[in-house]
């Protein structure tokens, strides 16, 4: 069981569902101090890019063990915090362990074969993997974008732009693929913005691009993480 600290958001519920599938309910009906500025990200050349449900060998030479996951974004609304977090998950489509959710609060993987790490010169955050560590009983493992405080303080991701993931070969920082997000849903919260699972032997990339109104703690309840 995992403890969520305190950034993120509320436990999903009944209301707060229904408020942020409610067109044109998004208000500013609580006083609080302006958000900052949210400095603008500049997307960086995203060379292999694929389509949205494009699915493709992350690398067919199997060469590369050390994968890059790089995410950005930019915002409309100053107030949208992003999270990115990622599920290891095995055949059951449920994650192998509570501990095998990483994210802000528990940033590597039983193994040591994930990382997390929100700091980058280039992109808003990344995630470092080592194939060739990675529990064999994984089979995938899912990337979210996810916005902090979102029932809260009535956010969405209409408010967010230029999302976008790109898979780099750790060792020469090379691209093996990127998907840039173009659907921006209102009634969404968590977006799975991609995947990388095994067939065959072989690693592939699923350009996810879908998301749900569900927050961090939600998540966890999707994929069989249990939280306090």
């Amino acid at each position: 069981m995992i403890e969520i600290p305190m950034r993120s958001s509320p436990p999903l519920d009944h209301n707060s569902v229904l408020h942020i599938n409610v067109p044109g309910t998004i208000s500013q009906t609580f006083a609080a101090p302006p958000a900052p500025s949210v400095p603008k990200l500049s997307i960086p050349p995203l060379n292999k890019k694929i389509q949205k449900g494009q699915k493709v060998p992350l690398n067919p030479s199997g060469s590369a063990k050390h994968i890059k996951v790089c995410l950005g974004w930019n915002v409309t609304n100053p107030k949208c915090d992003l999270d990115v977090s990622a599920f290891i998950l095995g055949k059951n489509g449920k994650v192998l362990g509570d501990d095998w959710f990483v994210f802000y609060g528990q940033e590597s993987s039983p193994d040591q074969s994930v990382r997390f790490s929100g700091s980058s010169s280039t992109d808003r955050e990344f995630i470092s993997i080592d194939l060739s560590r990675l529990n064999p009983a994984a089979s995938k493992i899912v990337f979210v974008l996810t916005i902090n405080d979102a029932f809260l303080h009535h956010l969405n991701f209409s408010m967010v732009r230029d999302a976008y993931i790109r898979i780099l070969d750790a060792d020469n920082r090379q691209e093996l693929v990127s998907f840039q997000m173009t659907d921006y849903y209102p009634n969404v919260i968590s977006m799975m913005i991609g995947e990388i699972y095994l067939y065959n032997g072989i690693w592939k990339c699923n350009a996810v691009g879908n998301g749900v109104a569900k927050d961090l703690a939600g998540l966890c309840q999707l994929y069989g993480v249990e939280t306090v």
